[in-house]
């Protein structure tokens, strides 16, 4: 049958794809992007508080998924707002932390369970902050947003979307259970996540936590640190290209393939940053405790580093000092150079410009 983009492709086709998904060219990639999620991992768990990786990097990536789907935010509305928590933050800044909370949300519910439907959905209601449920009502179309010409119709249904859903389930867990490479069935998944486009709203950046949360149940990661959205936005054409072949060509191979490269280079860009980010926050440990040795702890050091926005209240937190004299401490280290107070309204906030430029790099 031919594709028709403006007629539900209800005729999505069931997992596993009734092609050869572990070419040649695949598994060779796939070496590579293990080795590479590895080395990440590894670096990862050198980080002495996992904070300073889920507030840093991780924010990041709540921040370009969400540029994916033109929800824009600056990188200080965005850190304020994280510092803050959201009850002061812009719409477009409180959506990104709650792609983070979602994020983080899935995290903690893989001690317990699977990726299921019931997580999807559970997920997409966090990003949109409403009860989204799985799409009963018809009419759903994706468009070029620049021609408004549309470019792909979802299937329609509920029951069907969730029978969908239930076969993507099954695709994830078979049974009995077959040696797929985990890294191919992710990019399978998210072909097809993205294709059933289960939620009116939101589908784009569940489907890439989806991506992350898988990596870490199948233990190629830690915690969830990859920072996949950077390369999906630098090569946004090529990804939507990719989905299109798949859908109205069955070109599995460059899709797959195209995954795992973004695995690969995302894992590795992602090793550097935290490896530089070790070599920064013992520069100023080395600094505070030579200059400041009357404030300095390992304990201080560390608040610094779990966000680029300090405030007072994240030293009260800590149980490092109280008020007065966690006041002292950020001035102390403002005098020095290792932080620069910044004013906004009542709130001082003492930012870690060096981590910050590191994050926004």
């Amino acid at each position: 049958m031919t594709f028709d983009r403006n007629q539900p492709y209800n005729d999505l086709p069931a997992l596993p794809p009734p092609v050869e998904l572990e070419t040649k060219a695949v598994l060779k990639r796939a070496v590579a992007a293990h080795r590479a999620l590895a080395d990440l991992r590894g670096m990862a768990a050198r980080i002495p508080n996992q904070s300073i990786l889920i507030n840093g990097i991780v924010l990041q990536e709540a921040r370009l998924s969400s540029e994916i789907e033109n929800i824009v935010t600056t990188q200080d509305d965005l850190f304020r707002a994280a510092a803050d928590g959201d009850g002061k933050a812009d719409a477009a800044s409180k959506e990104v932390l709650r792609y983070r909370e979602a994020l983080w949300t899935g995290f903690e519910r893989l001690r317990n369970r699977p990726l299921t439907t019931n997580l999807f959905v559970e997920l997409v209601r966090v990003i949109k902050n409403t009860d989204l449920d799985v799409r009963a009502v018809p009419g759903t179309k994706l468009a070029n947003p620049a021609s408004g010409e549309v470019v792909y119709t979802p299937p329609e249904g509920q029951a069907l979307l969730r029978d969908k859903l239930a076969n993507l389930e099954r695709f994830l867990y078979p049974d009995p259970p077959d040696d797929l490479d985990p890294l191919v069935r992710m990019a399978v998944m998210h072909y097809q996540f993205e294709a059933i486009h289960p939620f009116t709203d939101g589908n784009g950046r569940t489907g890439r936590i989806l991506n992350i949360l898988w990596l870490v149940e199948q233990g190629l990661l830690d915690i969830p640190v990859l920072y996949l959205s950077r390369y999906i936005l630098a090569r946004r054409n090529d990804y939507y290209a990719g989905l299109r072949g798949v859908t109205e060509h069955g070109a599995w191979e460059p899709w797959v393939l195209y995954m795992l490269d973004a695995v690969e280079q995302t894992a590795r860009e992602t090793c550097e940053r935290v490896q530089r980010m070790l070599a920064l926050m013992e520069s100023v440990r080395q600094e505070v405790q030579s200059r400041a040795p009357r404030i300095y702890s390992k304990d201080l050091i560390e608040v610094l580093f779990a966000h680029p926005y300090c405030k007072i209240q994240f030293l009260l937190d800590a149980q490092l000092a109280k008020r007065q004299t966690a006041s002292d401490y950020l001035r102390t280290l403002a005098d020095l150079g290792v932080l620069k107070a910044q004013k906004a309204g009542r709130e001082v906030y003492y930012v870690n410009e060096r981590l910050y430029q590191e994050l926004v790099r």
